[in-house]
């Protein structure tokens, strides 16, 4: 695990353009801006190569898109992959609805994710592999976690983050888990578009070894979101976003060293924190 890519992410304060959703697109703002990054969002087409080209990496969000956006989507991430930045999708509720399951696999032929952070339905839906899903959430399934990300990360050749109690972490070979986090990210909505966009502001950084980005990002967005709850035993929903955000702008190597629990296997051996 590259701690140091926390020090390197706020020396360098990444420009991220991110093509959000309404819902989330203030917590993915603030978010970056507490961690370091610097966030740009964008919902104009005729702007996308000149914003492209002043970003240093990219995130894809399908939380609530159009026909109209689709296109803005496509011609964002073919640019991305043209100036070679680091491109991340977030293939929201893929699994949940028709539509966007024929759209995004369609797109992911369009242009290259290098990165793609979802819950274990959306990963596995984008894999080939049956997994209830509920709306955007997860739900229940059978089938080994760790094998469908792989598998699905071979498939895309790309990194998968598959976010949820434990967070998955795998280039096709080699697989990190990270067991930190509170149930507060779970019922925190714009916890998994952060997370998106923190991967996309560590593979600016790191744009050479986006594994250790990935698991830089579920790192910090799990140990985070652990000490906010851990420092205040009432906080509720309301007041995790802000403690979240707190935590985000204060985190530190030694805070991530302290607190990580975290798996990693290797092609040919392992390693434990």
């Amino acid at each position: 695990m590259n701690f140091q890519l926390l020090d390197t992410l706020r020396q360098i304060k990444p420009v991220v353009l991110n093509i959000s959703n309404f819902v989330t697109v203030q917590d993915v703002a603030n978010g970056l801006s507490a961690l370091g990054a610097s966030p740009i969002m964008s919902e104009e087409s005729a702007e996308t190569e000149d914003i492209v080209q002043i970003s240093q990496a990219i995130q894809l969000n399908f939380g609530a898109f159009t026909t109209e956006q689709v296109a803005h989507i496509k011609k964002t991430g073919q640019l991305g992959n043209q100036y070679q930045l680091p491109v991340v999708v977030d293939p929201v509720a893929v699994s949940s609805i028709r539509y966007r399951h024929q759209i995004i696999p369609q797109l992911l032929q369009e242009f290259h994710a290098d990165i793609i952070r979802g819950n274990t339905s959306e990963i596995a839906t984008l894999g080939g592999f049956s997994w209830q899903a509920k709306g955007i959430d997860s739900a229940d399934g059978k089938g080994d976690r760790r094998f469908i990300a792989m598998q699905t990360a071979q498939k895309y050749h790309c990194i998968i983050i598959m976010s949820g109690a434990t967070d998955i972490i795998t280039n096709g070979t080699s697989v990190t888990q990270i067991t930190n986090g509170t149930p507060l990210l779970q019922v925190h909505v714009g916890s998994g578009d952060l997370l998106s966009s923190i991967s996309a502001a560590f593979a600016a950084v790191s744009p050479h070894n986006l594994y250790q980005a990935a698991q830089m990002a579920a790192l910090v967005v799990a140990v985070s979101g652990e000490l906010a709850a851990q420092k205040q035993s009432t906080l509720g929903p309301g007041t995790f976003t802000a403690a979240l955000l707190d935590e985000l702008a204060n985190i530190n190597i030694p805070d991530l060293q302290q607190t990580a629990h975290y798996q990693t296997q290797e092609e040919n051996n392992a390693a434990t924190n």
